[in-house]
């Protein structure tokens, strides 16, 4: 298995076309159904487990749900033509003190899954002139276009889900 790169030391270049944001919103879409049907059948024991000081299967769940408004901030950022958008809380403060281990996982997958699609609806009523405003993003230097932070969000799901698989097959 290819080890993956951590998150933060992850290099994006924000080239798609706009044309391709019908694409990423159906990414996105489907990404509680993708978390559910990973997390099917595991049992609270692996869900909650943790490797060291990284977050459990459960907590990267609880995370997922957690930055939710953050991207609905940085959409509103976009589309009203702040010039930068709402920073990203790089300690992760509402996952580190959520406790994500003693929820239910429905509840968080619940909330995970509204808020996805609270956004996708948003995402879904952009128009095309929208998908090509920017707004800068204080921690990659960079202005983003629509569909660029549509694709960093999707991205940052994949993320999530390819450590969740990764602790699986860490604490088998």
């Amino acid at each position: 298995m290819v080890p993956r790169q951590p998150w933060f030391q992850r290099r994006f270049s924000f080239d798609l076309p706009v044309s391709a944001a019908a694409g990423i919103i159906e990414r996105l879409r489907g990404t509680p159904a993708r978390l559910r049907f990973r997390l099917a059948g595991l049992t609270s024991a692996r869900l909650v487990n943790k490797i060291g000081t990284r977050w459990s299967i459960q907590e990267n769940a609880g995370h997922l749900a957690d930055i939710e408004p953050l991207w609905m901030e940085r959409i509103e950022d976009v589309a009203t033509g702040a010039p930068s958008m709402h920073p990203a809380d790089l300690d992760n403060h509402k996952t580190e003190n959520a406790h994500h281990n003693g929820r239910d996982l429905r509840e968080i997958l619940d909330e995970f899954q509204t808020a996805r699609l609270d956004m996708v609806g948003q995402l879904e009523l952009a128009e095309a002139t929208d998908w090509s405003r920017s707004a800068l993003d204080s921690q990659l230097h960079s202005a983003m276009r629509l569909i660029d932070l549509a694709y960093y969000i999707a991205e940052h799901d994949d993320h999530h889900l390819a450590t969740m698989t990764e602790l699986l097959r860490f604490s088998a």
